[in-house]
Order: C-alpha cells, then structure tokens, then sequence
C-alpha cells in the first residue's frame, strides 16, 4: 500500500520540518508554494494609507510518498512536532491511499517506483 502524506504549514517552519524529515530518513519529498486560509482567515494590513483585508496567507506544502501506515504514522508525528507553534495557523496534515504510481524512467509501479536508486 502507498500513502500520500500532504502538511501545509507555516512558510517559517519549512526549514524545521524540512530537517525533521532528513532526521527520520525521509528523503523524497516535494514542497510547494501556496497561499490559502482556514481559521486564521487572514489580517488587515494598511498599503498607501488605504486598508486591505488579506485573506490568503503564505504557506509551504510538504508531499510524501510513503510504503506503509508505520511510516505514515511517523512521518505525521515529524511534521506536527517540527511546525508546532500552537497558535492558530500552524497548518493541517493529511494522507490518504495512492491507487498507483509509476517512475516514468524505468517504468516500475509500485513501491518500486518510490525506490530512489538506479536500477
């Protein structure tokens, strides 16, 4: 079985939970960019003297692939401890299956494809 471990969290936690994740051996992974909003829906800030209500805050996305719901489990537990603040927008995670996956290279499926060494 394949899982998917998505975080979103604080643009300022990405180097915390980036070496969390090298800590724990977790070597694959891809980050991302985005904006959006949940509970901390967002702040009022003043540009050239005029308001702007800004609802989509910065954040940093974390993608991993891993091999079994003991990895997801620890992988999880990483994020949280690494981008924990406990103040409102600290981020959410979530997994969900894979139905499948192919390394375009060689062509191997499975957790084959999440094998990072040359065949």
């Amino acid at each position: 079985m394949l899982i998917k471990v998505e975080a979103i969290v604080r643009e300022e936690k990405f180097e915390d939970v980036k070496e969390a994740l090298h800590t724990i051996q977790v070597n694959g992974i891809t980050v991302s960019q985005v904006m959006g909003c949940g509970a901390q829906r967002g702040y009022t800030t003043v540009v050239r003297g005029s308001e702007i209500d800004v609802t989509l805050q910065p954040k940093i996305k974390f993608e991993i692939v891993v091999s079994s719901e003991e990895w997801e489990e620890k992988v999880i537990q990483t994020i949280q401890k690494a981008a924990y603040t406990g103040e409102i927008g600290d981020g959410k995670i979530f997994s969900y299956e894979i139905r499948s996956a192919l390394k375009i290279r060689t062509k191997e499926t499975g957790y084959d494809a999440l094998q990072s060494q040359d065949h």
